[in-house]
C-alpha cells in the first residue's frame, strides 16, 4: 500500500485530525481528551496520512520547539510504509522550519527503536497520562528512517 503525506492546518482539518487521535490515543490507549488535545495543536505543523482509498489513516505534528508528537496511525495501517512516510514527512518539515535537532517523548518500549534510528536519551523518565516516557533527541541530519515499524 502507498501512502500520501500532506501538510495540513489545524484550523482547516481539525475535525479529521481529532478523529484520528481520539481513535488511537483516547479509545485505544485510554489517554484523557484533556491531556491529548492541548494549546500546541493551534501552533504546531500537522501532517495527515492518506491511504490508497483516499481515507485519512494517521497524523503527526511538529511543535515549534522541534518536538515530534501526537504520532497516531490506525491499527489497520501500522506498518513500516506508513510510519516511514510519516516520520520522513516530519523530518522534512523540521528541515524546512530550520530545526537542527528534533525531540520525541516516546513510551519506554519504543526507546531502543528510536536509539537505533539515531536518537539519544535526554533527561529522565517521566509519567504522562499514567504512561512512563523518555525524552529523546536527534540531530535532524543524523536520523535514519528505515527502522521505524511499531510507533504509537
Amino acid at each position: 500500500m502507498c501512502y500520501r503525506v500532506s501538510r495540513v492546518s489545524w484550523q482547516n482539518r481539525k475535525r479529521e485530525l481529532k478523529a484520528i487521535r481520539e481513535r488511537v490515543f483516547v479509545c485505544e490507549l485510554h489517554i484523557p481528551k484533556e491531556v491529548e488535545f492541548d494549546q500546541q495543536d493551534i501552533t504546531a505543523e500537522h501532517l495527515i496520512i492518506i491511504d490508497d482509498d483516499d481515507g485519512p489513516v494517521g497524523t503527526g505534528r511538529l511543535c515549534s520547539d522541534g518536538l515530534l508528537s501526537r504520532i497516531a496511525i490506525f491499527r489497520s495501517h501500522r506498518n513500516r510504509d506508513a510510519y516511514s512516510s510519516l516520520i520522513e514527512g516530519l523530518i522534512e518539515l523540521a528541515k524546512d522550519k530550520g530545526h537542527d535537532e528534533i525531540f520525541i517523548q516516546c513510551i519506554l518500549d519504543e526507546v531502543p527503536e528510536f536509539v537505533q534510528s539515531g536518537f539519544s536519551e535526554y533527561g529522565y523518565v517521566f509519567m504522562e497520562a499514567g504512561i512512563p516516557r523518555q525524552r529523546l533527541r536527534c540531530p535532524v541530519q543524523s536520523l535514519k528512517v528505515e527502522p521505524f515499524t511499531m510507533l504509537h
